[in-house]
């Protein structure tokens, strides 16, 4: 450990490798809803993607060479019983797909988050109620989005964990299904890899409770043209309480 400053402390660490794209989906999901639920937090975030974007513009591209990650691997102490480097040699090796050096790619993802704003909204002065979550997960399990509800905001949060331009020839589109009648109600698209904060006027707001599903489906460019649904639903989850 360097002495030259003091030790990041855990909020700050957080930040700073949500900011470098270092998070699994799961990590990142969470880093999310706490981005929505601490202000601080979420600009700490902001703070970080602004530095290191600016850092990323005086790096130059990098080709390295063919050999250069049998070089990385016979230096490291990668192995079975070291699980942790082992991963972070596999994330930077996946960042570096598409000739860019290992510098480079660090602050290129940079870059791509830095252009992203946080999802930051003012706190009331009481909150009385508390957030909902849900999970949006496939048939199998695997989870794609997270969506947040904050009830006095009147506002969901939805934070999709698909890779961006995975299927450039569908869009993303969200509903709400309420327990009520089970009739679902559009929201709007949400671009892969982005968190989006979508108001709900009154009418819609008092359908979102605990036990209300939120959905996605996969629909062609410009959303399903019925009032549902047209295209199969990617991932769905209820609203409940942490």
């Amino acid at each position: 450990m360097s002495d030259t400053g003091p030790e990041m402390n855990e909020p700050e660490a957080l930040a700073a490798e949500h900011a470098l794209g270092l998070l699994t989906a799961p990590e990142r999901a969470a880093a999310e809803r706490r981005m929505v639920a601490e202000p601080a937090f979420a600009q700490a975030v902001d703070a970080w993607r602004r530095r290191l974007a600016v850092l990323a513009v005086e790096v130059a591209e990098v080709k390295p060479s063919g050999d250069v990650w049998a070089r990385i691997e016979r230096a490291l102490p990668v192995n079975d019983n070291n699980p942790q480097l082992a991963r972070r040699l596999v994330f930077w090796r996946g960042a570096t797909v598409g000739a860019m050096g290992l510098a480079a790619a660090s602050l290129m993802v940079a870059v791509y988050l830095g252009n992203r704003p946080p999802v930051v909204l003012p706190a009331p002065a009481s909150v009385t109620q508390p957030l909902l979550n849900a999970s949006l997960n496939t048939e199998g399990g695997q989870p794609l989005f997270v969506a947040s509800y904050d009830p006095a905001r009147q506002a969901l949060i939805i934070t999709s964990l698909v890779p961006p331009g995975t299927d450039p020839l569908h869009v993303h589109q969200l509903w709400l299904i309420p327990v009520e009648d089970g009739v679902p109600r559009s929201l709007g698209m949400v671009e892969p890899g982005t968190a989006k904060t979508v108001p709900l006027d009154a009418s819609i707001s008092q359908l979102a409770h605990e036990g209300t599903q939120i959905a996605v489906s996969v629909e062609p460019p410009g959303g399903s043209p019925q009032a549902g649904p047209s295209g199969p639903v990617a991932a769905i989850g209820a609203l409940g309480e942490i």
